[in-house]
């Protein structure tokens, strides 16, 4: 039914919007205000809703009035609104919306399976979370963050460009390039996972990616191992196996692991984060050592192609790291990207190592084996080195060194290590 023309009076239009803008509030309405008005608009309300006198600059119109004038023309307010100024929205209908998707999306992104597995990235999580959606997009902010674990999953990377990964990820080799919006939210994640600062140079955004693995040089990327004893192809065979039947350590190149095929594997390699460790095994087992590898801190390009190629090849792998802050992130970051297995990193573990004079353990973040851990680091707020339980770890890789030389190699000494 089309509406009569006197509805349609330009002198009328002031109090159809003002009703549109009331109605498209989603709440309850009884009364519009109209104004300010000028005195033909005012003439033509009170002509309208039958008023004695003509209203003022402004002027409140009961809805329920409005709907019974409108009722004797056969139509509606909500009708007339419509007609004339467009379809009645619903604002608190679509705020409400719009916040069950954000909570959705904040949802999603806490228990997304790779924020699970490294818990460093939860700070990362409330950050993203606190700047809110970008360009005010549930849709676009989703598409940009489930980008950026893909990214986040496939790291560390084995020395390949930053294009590499790029395109490898999402298609575009220009995605994680500097001034790009992935290329930032994936830095910030990573300033997370690592505790540092976020980059504020090309140089230092250069640094972070390699510490990454992306681009990482061949030749300073190195792997300190013992007793690894590997078949092959390649340079990497010959050296672990002169090395460990020597008693002695070796230092793969990223660039000798790439050149190299490897065949059979250890059963089992333990992982330790300080060289000394690897030291004191070299020393106490001699050309027996239990097969070891050492990720020297945060494990470069070199470290994760070797603990990758060696849990490939069906080794399992047992890693052991400090008890701090630092050492708790290593240890997360290496069990998550190479399915290593916690050695001696329970709550308990912690607790009996732990000494008063001990320093602080720095900033603490949950880890997923072991739900009491990181509280318990922060409640203490004592560190444990692993040089501080040296003697249990020897004595573990004792038990698992051929020949059992739990009862022999100066097992005292290093106790005192401990």
């Amino acid at each position: 039914m089309s509406l009569p023309a006197a509805l349609r009076a330009t002198e009328l239009r002031r109090l159809w919007e003002a009703a549109h803008e009331r109605l498209s509030s989603g709440r309850a309405v009884a009364r519009i205000r109209v104004g300010p008005m000028a005195e033909a608009e005012r003439a033509a309300v009170a002509d309208l809703l039958g008023m004695e006198r003509t209203p003022g600059e402004y002027c409140t119109v009961s809805l329920s009035k409005l709907d019974a004038v409108l009722a004797e023309a056969g139509t509606d307010v909500s009708a007339v609104v419509t007609e004339i100024v467009g379809p009645v929205g619903d604002r608190a209908g679509e705020r409400s919306r719009a916040a069950s998707e954000r909570a959705a999306l904040w949802e999603w992104l806490s228990d997304h399976p790779e924020v699970q597995r490294q818990p460093a990235l939860q700070s990362w999580a409330e950050q993203v979370r606190r700047a809110g959606v970008l360009d005010g997009s549930v849709t676009r902010t989703r598409e940009v963050l489930a980008d950026a674990l893909a990214v986040l999953a496939r790291l560390p990377a084995e020395g390949q460009p930053l294009a590499t990964i790029a395109d490898e990820v999402t298609g575009d080799p220009h995605a994680l390039d500097d001034g790009t919006r992935l290329g930032a939210v994936v830095l910030r994640a990573m300033s997370s996972v690592f505790n540092v600062d976020l980059p504020g140079s090309a140089e230092e955004r250069r640094l972070l990616w390699q510490r990454a693995g992306v681009a990482d040089d061949e030749l300073s990327s190195v792997v300190l191992a013992a007793g690894v004893r590997l078949s092959g192809a390649g340079v990497v065979a010959s050296l672990t196996t002169a090395c460990a039947d020597a008693g002695q350590a070796v230092a793969l190149t990223l660039a000798q692991l790439r050149a190299s095929e490897l065949g059979a594997v250890p059963t089992e390699v333990w992982v330790v984060e300080n060289p000394s460790i690897v030291a004191m095994a070299t020393h106490r087992f001699g050309l027996r050592c239990p097969p070891l590898v050492c990720t020297s801190g945060w494990p470069n390009t070199a470290v994760m192609l070797l603990l990758r190629r060696l849990a490939e090849g069906g080794a399992r792998l047992h890693y052991h790291g400090d008890f701090d802050g630092e050492g708790l992130r290593i240890a997360a970051y290496v069990m998550e990207k190479v399915g290593a297995t916690p050695w001696r990193m329970s709550t308990r573990d912690y607790l009996d190592a732990c000494h008063s004079n001990s320093p602080e353990p720095g900033r603490v973040t949950q880890v997923p084996w072991d739900a009491l851990l990181a509280d318990t680091v922060r409640s203490e707020q004592r560190t444990v080195s692993e040089e501080q339980v040296a003697g249990v770890l020897l004595n573990d890789l004792a038990e698992s060194a051929p020949g059992s030389l739990s009862g022999g190699f100066e097992q005292g000494k290093f106790d005192e290590a401990g």
